[in-house]
Formats: C-alpha cells, sequence, structure tokens
C-alpha cells in the first residue's frame, strides 16, 4: 500500500529518473506508434481488454520492418511473457475445476466479472463445453464488451457463452446473478483498485452468487520487476490516467478471499513469481 502510495507522487523535475521517464514517454508516443501494440495501448490503455487480447495473441506487427521489430520488443517484455503464462495457468486452472464438477455430477456454469475479451476463458473452455454447460462474461468496458461478443461469434460459442456490460465491484449485481455459476472467475482486476474495501465487495458478492460447494478462480500479482516504468510512462483505459499498479502480497489476497467464505485449494505461478492464479472453494 505504502509502494502503491509512493508511485502516485511525481518525481522531481529535473532528476535523472524523472528525465529518464519523460525520454521513453515520448520515444513511445513518436517512433513508438510504429508498433501496432504500443499504438493500441496509447489508445485504449495499456491495462485494456484489448491491449490484454494483442498480448494473448502474440502476434508481432508494425508499420515497416522497424516496427514489426518494436513490436516484438514490447511482446517480448517480462510483463507481457508472464500474462501470458498466467493465462496458461487460467486454462490450466479452467479444465481442473470443469474435472471436479464433472465427478461430482454438477453442471458447469461460469461468471466471469472482468472478462476484458474473454478470450482466456473462451479458447480453454469453448471446445469442452458439454449440454448444459453455460459461461457468462461481464465487463464494465463496452469495446471490451463488443470485442469479446465478437470473439464468441467467431469461435461458433453463440448460445454456449454471453457477453453483458456489468460492474465487479457492484455486489448486489454479482449476488443476483442467474443461473448461479458454480464458477467464478476474477482475473487482473484487483491489481489496479488500491483499496481493499471495493476487493472485500466485490469477493462478497461473488460469494452470495457463487453456489453452495462452487469454487472461485483469482489472480493476484505479488511481485513485478518493472512497476516503477509502468507507473511513470504508461497509462490505463480508466480515464487515460498513470497505470499505478496495487501488489498484494500472496498471503493478503489469500486472507481477502478468506474472508469472503473461500478455502484456497491450490495455486499456480509463472517462474519469476509474477502472477498467480489460484483455486478457492466456497464453505
Amino acid at each position: 500500500k505504502s509502494e502503491h502510495e509512493a508511485l502516485k507522487v511525481p518525481l522531481g523535475a529535473l532528476s535523472p529518473k524523472n528525465l529518464g521517464f519523460k525520454l521513453t514517454k515520448l520515444s513511445m508516443k513518436t517512433a513508438g506508434r510504429l508498433s501496432d501494440g504500443i499504438r493500441l495501448g496509447l489508445e485504449t490503455g495499456f491495462d485494456s481488454g484489448s491491449t490484454l487480447d494483442y498480448v494473448y495473441r502474440n502476434r508481432p506487427h508494425g508499420i515497416t520492418p522497424l516496427g514489426t521489430f518494436s513490436d516484438k520488443v514490447y511482446l517480448e517484455s517480462i510483463g507481457w511473457r508472464g500474462i501470458r503464462v498466467r493465462k496458461q495457468n487460467l486454462e490450466a486452472t479452467f479444465l481442473d475445476v470443469l474435472s471436479r464438477l464433472r465427478a461430482a455430477g454438477r453442471p458447469f456454469r461460469l461468471l466471469d466479472v472482468a472478462a476484458g475479451h474473454g478470450r482466456y476463458v473462451l479458447e480453454a473452455l469453448g471446445p469442452r463445453l458439454a449440454e448444459g454447460d453455460r459461461i457468462s462474461l461481464r465487463d464494465f468496458s463496452p469495446l471490451n464488451v463488443e470485442g469479446g461478443g465478437k470473439l464468441i461469434a467467431s469461435l461458433g460459442l453463440t448460445g454456449k457463452a454471453t457477453f453483458e456490460k456489468g460492474d465487479a465491484f457492484d455486489a448486489a449485481s454479482l449476488a443476483s446473478a442467474d443461473p448461479r455459476p458454480t464458477v467464478g472467475v476474477v482475473s487482473g482486476l484487483y491489481e489496479l483498485f488500491p483499496e481493499n474495501e471495493s476487493v472485500r465487495r466485490s469477493l462478497g458478492g461473488l460469494a452470495k452468487a457463487i453456489e453452495e460447494g462452487g469454487y472461485l478462480v483469482y489472480t493476484n500479482q505479488p511481485w513485478h520487476p518493472q512497476l516503477e516504468l509502468i507507473a511513470r510512462t504508461l497509462t490505463s483505459h480508466r480515464d487515460g490516467r498513470a497505470w499505478v499498479m496495487r501488489r498484494r502480497t500472496q498471503e493478503e489476497m489469500d486472507d481477502l478471499v478468506a474472508e469472503a467464505g473461500f478455502r484456497k485449494l491450490d495455486e499456480r505461478i509463472d517462474e519469476w513469481g509474477i502472477f498467480s492464479v489460484s483455486l478457492a472453494k466456497r464453505a
């Protein structure tokens, strides 16, 4: 929390660190626009669903060969490599939950409260859905809802998956999900919000929504080697403000989940220790 507050404080105007970050920002806004990924980040936010979908696809492209090379360097940054491993860990966790519910003879009904475009859910589970299974995706951004709807159609999942606008911090809206999910998902969201009260509200709504004995899949970011670089140079989808992430220790995140009424079962994490994916069961 203190780290997050410190990253929001401007650096001295003439400090070498500040001048270096300003030079980085200038290069991204000029030559960086040759890279499709950097240009997309500048337009929609580097933490937007559109950017994450581009990172997941991992196909470097740009204007001129220099732009394509810049895009490749951008996509190979440690953070984006970690994001792609997080996608793999999410997919493995989804298959674990699917197996658990199948073994118990229970339906698979998934609710993702902040899905971006939902690629990490749809590609992993789309081919494995059985009769009666359901995927419900939500996001607060109309751009993500539109992009996710197109992805559902392109994957041939119309009728099996839906996408609608929703607020992941509206506890009443989450609690009233119908039909009640047997799996709740919240990925890549809570590190964008510094106060634990909003996280508690979101987890409380999910706890009321998920059936007893159902599961929660949640992510966390206990560490990031480029935290200050991101905070000083990249913009968020939230009104173009600085993208200042709020790290939580794994213990802090797990305590919030336990407080909401879930019992942790498993955890996966990348080799660098940046992004964790955890599975918990509704008590």
